[in-house]
């Protein structure tokens, strides 16, 4: 009974970390630090190459990528209705 107990609060365990998890994975921190990231880093190598204006063309891949942040949980919906209750 022991035993049963505590495979049940392992499982228990599991799911508040998944839970954990998924919440970091679509958290708006996590996608703010990703988008600063990316334009610290292409700012840093458009500037090492001498293009003019880096700070100002690193927003199109940062702001690219929040973009992409922003449409995919409207295409996850929607493959979701289409292909979801197929799996």
């Amino acid at each position: 009974m022991e035993n049963m107990e505590q495979t049940m609060q392992a499982i228990l365990d599991r799911n508040a970390r998944v839970e954990r998890e998924k919440a970091w994975e679509v958290s708006w921190t996590r996608r703010l630090s990703i988008t600063v990231l990316t334009y610290l880093i292409v700012s840093f190598f458009l500037w090492q190459l001498g293009l003019p204006y880096p700070f100002f063309q690193s927003l199109i891949p940062s702001g690219a990528y929040l973009l992409s942040t922003l449409s995919l949980p409207w295409i996850k919906r929607r493959w979701m209705k289409r292909f979801g209750s197929e799996r």
